[in-house]
């Protein structure tokens, strides 16, 4: 399998050079020449989550040795997820509850960014490169943390990571601002995630950095979604829900399923449009934003809009208005001429408008709805009075848009992170009473659910903060540079 990149330029590569690279030299994302089949019956007999993540990263990852692959996910999902590895909720009227934060940072990041580090140490030792790879992340909340925890003190390699400030939760900063290990480095930027994202992204194109770091022996890579070995492991979970629902008797095996995906870069839900191109009967998925809700009006109007007011919500993981990974889908849609003209439109105008036979094969696949942060909290409520559910904000956008998208097919909705990273806000979404602090929050929500906090985040706590540093959005490649 080769991979090439959305904007066209350059030679295929093989999956371990893509991972290696992270973003291609053209500024484009990587994605597969093709999409490899599967045969539905062999994925539902695997006997568990790393059996059949083996069988699924094969087809992609075809210069990894199978033993190699077969061998890691089973210690990357074994020891890091235990029993809990993305069960199956039911929440009623034919919806479903994905709950992939059940990892070691409560986010579903984790499927991929315990896995990631290996993928790319694998792959350094396959291509004979012993240079240092120094890991930048650009995270509106949950990336940076899970991109620590899986990087922390890999032998060589650095991880930078950058967090909008005053732009995530108080759990989700402390998460990344206590993160032990010598090689990891944590930096506030003034402003949002887009302004942390599009500093990540100038860096890579900028050739007088790569120089300047080639020759202390240091290469740039990403663990952003824009990189494809984030991307690849996140295929697995919509063939292991599906799996969960042919077993418990939901749907029968070769029948369509719904997925609603709570979106910002677009990554997540892409992973499950992949799988749909593999073979997995997938019906529609839904597109849920918050209150920025650029997809929202995308897949409703055919024109990309960033230049737009920016909010800060509730669910800040979803605060994005450049969805990177939405290349990919234009690039699989309309071809690499178009997506270069469509990015640069992008980068000059803040915006552009896809050609409507292209929306049509795009709207054949997904939908959109969005919700906002009294629509999220009054789903929270609902969940857990009617159905004894329990949720986080983002979680709770996705099930408001797939009550109001929902078919005769089940209607799985990823639950991306655990409430207890939010907990004034799930608090005050129940009608409680909010504590001033939030490990007090914590506790309350613990108190009047039953359901007990995460320990990975109740110990937060007493864990010394040990990076404050607050930086400008251009002061990114200095702080690579050491400068």
């Amino acid at each position: 399998m080769q991979f090439t990149t959305t904007r066209g330029a350059g030679q295929p590569v093989s999956a371990a050079r893509a991972i290696c690279l992270g973003l291609a030299g053209d500024g484009g994302l990587f994605v597969p020449e093709r999409f490899p089949s599967v045969d539905l019956k062999e994925t539902l007999a695997q006997p568990d989550y790393p059996a059949l993540a083996a069988l699924i990263l094969k087809k992609f990852l075809t210069d990894y040795d199978p033993a190699f692959l077969r061998d890691t996910v089973r210690q990357v999902y074994g020891e890091a997820f235990g029993e809990g590895t993305a069960p199956l909720r039911a929440a009623g009227d034919g919806l479903y509850s994905l709950e992939l934060w059940h990892g070691p940072t409560c986010a579903f990041k984790d499927f991929a960014l315990q896995l990631m580090p290996r993928l790319l140490v694998e792959a350094k030792r396959m291509l004979g490169d012993g240079s240092t790879t120094a890991i930048l992340v650009a995270t509106s909340g949950d990336t940076g943390k899970a991109a620590l925890a899986g990087y922390c003190d890999v032998p060589g390699v650095t991880i930078t990571v950058f967090y909008p400030s005053h732009g995530t939760s108080e759990i989700q900063r402390l998460q990344m601002t206590t993160q032990q290990g010598g090689n990891v480095a944590v930096y506030a930027v003034q402003g949002n995630f887009d302004d942390a994202q599009t500093g990540v992204k100038r860096i890579f194109g900028d050739a007088d950095v790569a120089r300047q770091l080639a020759a202390r022996g240091v290469h740039l890579s990403s663990a952003n979604s824009i990189n494809w070995g984030r991307l690849v492991p996140q295929i697995v979970y919509y063939f292991h829900a599906y799996g969960q629902l042919v077993r418990a008797g939901a749907l029968k095996a070769g029948d369509k399923a719904d997925f609603c995906v709570p979106t910002g870069n677009f990554g997540d839900i892409l992973a499950g449009w992949y799988a749909k191109q593999m073979g997995l009967p997938v019906g529609k998925l839904i597109c849920a934003s918050n209150k920025n809700d650029v997809l929202t009006e995308f897949f409703a109007t055919g024109v990309y809009n960033a230049r737009r007011p920016f909010y800060r919500t509730t669910s800040p993981s979803m605060d994005i208005l450049v969805s990177s990974n939405l290349e990919r889908l234009l690039y699989h849609m309309a071809g690499a001429d178009r997506v270069r003209g469509w990015m640069k439109q992008l980068s000059e105008d803040g915006s552009y408008r896809v050609d409507p036979e292209v929306m049509e094969r795009i709207r054949a696949d997904f939908g959109a709805a969005s919700a906002d942060d009294a629509t999220a909290a009054a789903q929270i409520r609902e969940l857990f009075e009617q159905r004894g559910y329990l949720c986080d904000p983002h979680t709770a956008v996705a099930f408001s848009a797939a009550r109001r998208n929902k078919s005769e097919a089940p209607m799985v909705v990823l639950s991306t992170a655990s409430p207890f990273k939010f907990p004034r806000d799930v608090l005050a979404a129940l009608g409680r009473p909010l504590p001033r602090d939030e490990f007090a929050a914590m506790g309350a929500l613990a108190e009047y659910t039953g359901q007990p906090a995460p320990k990975a985040l109740a110990c937060l706590r007493s864990l010394p903060e040990r990076f404050d540093a607050v930086i400008a959005p251009d002061a990114l490649g200095d702080v690579v540079l050491g400068e």
